[in-house]
Order: structure tokens, then C-alpha cells, then sequence
């Protein structure tokens, strides 16, 4: 099997479903033992001047309020952001960065499924 580089691998992240993506991670954790989005997190604030020049073809998915079913949404957010209980609450409780600089099409799924499950969400 040919290695494949970095470059590759973004390029194929690119084309995935978020579920796509979760499941990826999930497979990540399994095999190797580690949480890669823990990683993707600590790593995001070093990235993000290169993410500022993508223009305004990106959106940041803001929750304002979980609303009245918050179970629906900590759920919802979990799926989304692969975040653990703890933290999809805190999310759900607290509001804030649902996902940040990503395409505007992604960002209206998200907006519509939360949305759907009663939260108050904007796009920034």
C-alpha cells in the first residue's frame, strides 16, 4: 500500500460527511489509542491565520441557546463536534463555538439539525 501524505489525507477529509468524519476518529481512537480530536483541538489556535485567508466562503456555527429539549442538542452536539458528555453539555449549558471556519454548507446542516432540535443558533 502506497503512503499516503498529508496533502492526500486533507484532500480526502475535504470530501467527507461529518458522520464520515466521526467515524474516522472513532476508528482512530480504537486502533491507536489516542483522541484525535483532543489533538485537533489543542492544534486549531496555531492554524488559524492560515484559516482567516479562506475567505468568506466560511462560516462559524455559534449556539446561543440550547433551548427547552437540551438532551436532543447535547446529542446532536456530540455527533457533530465528536466532543465527549462532559463537554457537549458543557457546550449545550454555555454556548459558544459549535465549529468554526467551515464551508457555508456544512455550516447550514449543522445550523438546520440543531435548530430542529430546538436550539437557537447564528452563523458567523
Amino acid at each position: 500500500m502506497a503512503k499516503l501524505t498529508k496533502e492526500d489525507f486533507i484532500s480526502a477529509l475535504k470530501e467527507m460527511t461529518i458522520l464520515e468524519v466521526k467515524e474516522l476518529v472513532d476508528a482512530m481512537k480504537e486502533e491507536f489509542g489516542v483522541d484525535p480530536s483532543a489533538v485537533a483541538v489543542a492544534a486549531a489556535p496555531a492554524s488559524a491565520g492560515a484559516v482567516e485567508d479562506a475567505g468568506s466562503s466560511t462560516k462559524t456555527v455559534v449556539l446561543k441557546d440550547a433551548g427547552g429539549a437540551k438532551i436532543g442538542v447535547i446529542k446532536i452536539l456530540k455527533e457533530i463536534t465528536g466532543l465527549g458528555l462532559v463537554e457537549a453539555k458543557a457546550l449545550a449549558d454555555n454556548g459558544g463555538n459549535v465549529k468554526e471556519n467551515i464551508p457555508a454548507d456544512e455550516a447550514n446542516q449543522i445550523k438546520a439539525q440543531l435548530e430542529e432540535a430546538g436550539a437557537t443558533v447564528e452563523l458567523a
